[in-house]
């Protein structure tokens, strides 16, 4: 086989990027889109892929894991329902990407995990920016030792509010809502990706809405040795997505993470050393989320392993939950 077959769990509003991705990825075919709602899977592949013919819509989303045409299922739903439909994917044994988190609590990674395994299925957490060539360029200057040992990293991912978006903090932090469990896992998986170290420990301070729900939230995540990461996640400020790696030598700073194609975003990093260097680096536009699907479709084509892992899964997981604690206690949580 030269594609993957795909399907959509859910009408929601990322898949203004992820229904394209599907369609264009050179080894991938989206054959089923599913939404609880009546005609919302009809009305978001009209939307988002109008010309496309031949795609399955179903109101009754076991309709789509019951079809046999389905290879792999993409989950978009709400934070608190990834693990409910992902399990369900992998019994009914189909692959599943999940949009980021996973899941809400480490217990539910394991259970999807291990179950995954029993079923022998690929899973993946779906955090598209790892995609983007940009970042393995800043590995590259990390691991040429241009800046030195890295001893700080800062992430900040941030946007106003809108009315369209307020269903973001319609349920609280323990149900999955709210900032940190909408961008704070690109805060703290960027912050982890910029040191070899696992997180010690968290501080955290936060702003909540009258739902429970975390308006913003940032802290401080010690990762041994005088080793530290500060992050800052928000729906009330302007859009930022960047993020900065400071060395014992220099340092390195991604301008624009969230890179959206067709528009004004340029991929550009620049770096600096003590020594009096100093350059930025303009990259060609790429579609992160077409590159995700090309590798988890290759992944399952060709029985490879999927760039991001379970173990990457519970570990982000483990620190956001420490930040939420540490935020609603005043209190350093250790991990």
């Amino acid at each position: 086989m030269t594609k993957l077959r795909w399907g959509i769990l859910g009408a929601a509003r990322v898949n203004e990027r992820l229904l394209p991705a599907i369609v264009e990825a050179k080894n991938s075919e989206l054959v089923a889109i599913a939404s609880r709602r009546s005609g919302a899977a009809a009305e978001t592949l009209s939307k988002y892929a109008p010309h496309l013919n031949g795609v399955k819509t179903y109101d009754v989303l076991e309709e789509l894991l019951n079809d046999s045409q389905v290879q792999a299922v993409y989950i978009p739903m709400g934070n608190h329902e990834h693990a409910e439909w992902a399990l369900k994917a992998i019994a009914a044994g189909k692959h599943v990407l999940i949009e980021k988190p996973m899941a809400i609590t480490v217990a539910d990674i394991e259970k999807i995990e291990a179950a995954a395994l029993q079923q022998k299925v690929k899973v993946m957490e779906g955090f598209m920016y790892r995609f983007h060539p940009q970042h393995q360029r800043v590995s590259e200057i990390v691991k040429s030792g241009l800046i030195g040992e890295v001893m700080f990293a800062k992430a900040s991912y941030s946007f106003m509010m809108r009315p369209a978006r307020m269903y973001r903090l319609a349920n609280d932090t323990v149900n999955g809502g709210g900032a940190m469990w909408d961008i704070g896992p690109y805060a703290i998986h960027t912050l982890r990706h910029c040191f070899e170290e696992a997180p010690i420990s968290v501080m955290a301070m936060a702003k909540y809405a009258e739902t429970g729900a975390d308006i913003a939230t940032s802290g401080v995540i010690d990762f041994g040795n005088g080793k530290r990461g500060h992050f800052d996640t928000s729906f009330e400020c302007s859009r930022q997505s960047e993020y900065t790696i400071v060395g014992t030598k220099g340092g390195i700073k991604c301008h624009t993470v969230w890179q959206l194609p067709g528009t004004n975003d340029v991929p550009v990093i620049s770096w600096w050393s003590d020594d009096g260097r100093k350059a930025e680096e303009v990259y060609p536009v790429s579609n992160h989320f077409n590159l995700e699907i090309e590798h988890f479709s290759d992944c399952v084509l060709n029985n490879h392993a999927t760039k991001l892992t379970f173990e990457d899964a519970k570990m982000n997981c483990a620190t956001i939950v420490a930040t939420l604690q540490s935020a609603a206690t005043g209190q350093l949580v250790k991990l």
